[in-house]
């Protein structure tokens, strides 16, 4: 499969695993679920976190290939975030998304070590 499908389905399980998780945390105010949801999945967010699982080589080496398979797909870039960000967070949904198609527990698994990241607040996950 190719890395913008991947990142497609990816994108996807990682918005509703981050929205299932601050409900079970309690939130319930829309906006303010809204607002925190950002801090999680914004491009910079998962550029961040990616960036991190690899310094800390959380990784396996299939995985940073998946990852770059996305990274390389992924187009110009948007507006509001430079093209390496754009990249990298596209590269990250890919991941997600081929875990989430292979092998799910390992898919959460770095789901859950993403809002940890986010949680302890090592970077800030807001898009300029």
């Amino acid at each position: 499969m190719n890395g913008l499908t991947l990142a497609y389905i990816g994108d996807a399980y990682y918005e509703l695993s981050v929205r299932a998780y601050l409900i079970q945390s309690k939130l319930t105010n829309v906006n303010d679920l809204h607002k925190k949801a950002i801090q999680f999945t914004s491009g910079t967010a998962q550029a961040s976190i990616i960036i991190k699982m690899m310094e800390e080589n959380i990784i396996s080496e299939d995985e940073v290939e998946t990852f770059k398979r996305g990274r390389n797909a992924s187009g110009p870039g948007r507006k509001n975030m430079d093209a390496k960000t754009y990249h990298y967070a596209t590269g990250f949904e890919a991941l997600i998304g081929d875990l989430y198609l292979n092998h799910k527990d390992r898919a959460d698994e770095l789901i859950r070590l993403a809002i940890l990241y986010i949680e302890k607040g090592d970077f800030n996950g807001k898009d300029s």
